[in-house]
């Protein structure tokens, strides 16, 4: 049932949309069980759970805890903005995305790691520090910090060819579910500004990112510095009629300019 190259979730939800839309399955019809649809397509549960929270994000299908999922009456009329890593963003503006692995070693957790991932201060974490490039040229530059269980995981594996969330979500069936999201303007501080290739004292955009999995399990927090001179972000929101709902933003991405010589 599963199409060869197709990543599993996507088929999973793939095709219980086409029972939505086809009206196989109408509204607040019960979608089979998670171990249903895990033995009908022979994958985890956890796979089935990611395919269950794309619907589900997608306003398609909605849960009820202890019962199951349902599909909703009408699709959510609320703009979404998606998890994506370095390669995707690289990818839709058209650059080929590589990374170069600085640092990685298991180090005592800061204060504010401590506080993001939500374990005890002075715990010891993995920390990984990597030089984010688009076509050759320095974009960002990446510290993250995961709980040693997620960051042993990343041992042994190419960290200047995949992303974390390919090696977590491909090789330990982790997904990456939810994050959020923080956008400042900070100055290059020596070490950064020479990465980076910038002077000393340059404008960045921090952009601190909290990743979580199943459970709002927190799977690891991330520093990047963006060159500004290279990212911009860009937000689209739209207005509901009326004027007294919330405005949803339907897109924030980030903008990747063209160098200038």
């Amino acid at each position: 049932m599963l199409r060869t190259g197709e990543p599993r979730h996507q088929q999973i939800s793939t095709w219980l949309r086409e029972q939505i839309d086809s009206g196989m399955l109408s509204p607040d019809d019960q979608l089979p069980s998670e171990a249903e649809l895990g033995r009908q397509f022979g994958v985890s549960r956890i796979t089935v759970r990611r395919a269950l929270h794309t619907l589900e994000s997608e306003g398609l299908i909605y849960r009820k805890q202890g019962l199951g999922s349902f599909v909703h009456s009408r699709p959510l009329r609320q703009g979404l903005v998606f998890l994506s890593d370095f390669v995707e963003d690289m990818a839709a503006a058209g650059l080929k995305a590589a990374s170069r692995t600085l640092n990685l070693e298991t180090v005592l957790a800061p204060a504010v790691v401590s506080d993001a991932l939500g374990i005890q201060a002075g715990k010891s974490v993995v920390c990984l520090e990597r030089l984010r490039l688009g076509d050759g040229q320095p974009v960002a530059f990446d510290r993250t910090w995961l709980p040693i269980l997620y960051g042993h995981l990343l041992e042994d594996h190419d960290l200047g060819e995949r992303t974390i969330y390919a090696i977590l979500e491909d090789e330990f069936d982790i997904p990456v579910l939810s994050g959020r999201y923080r956008i400042e303007s900070v100055n290059a501080k020596p070490d950064i500004a020479e990465i980076l290739e910038v002077p000393r004292g340059r404008a960045l955009l921090l952009v601190e990112r909290l990743s979580r999995t199943v459970g709002d399990k927190p799977v690891y927090y991330q520093r990047r510095y963006y060159r500004s001179d290279l990212v911009a972000y860009e937000l689209e929101l739209q207005r509901e009629h009326g004027g007294d709902s919330p405005t949803p933003v339907r897109d924030l991405a980030p903008i990747i300019k063209k160098r200038t010589k």
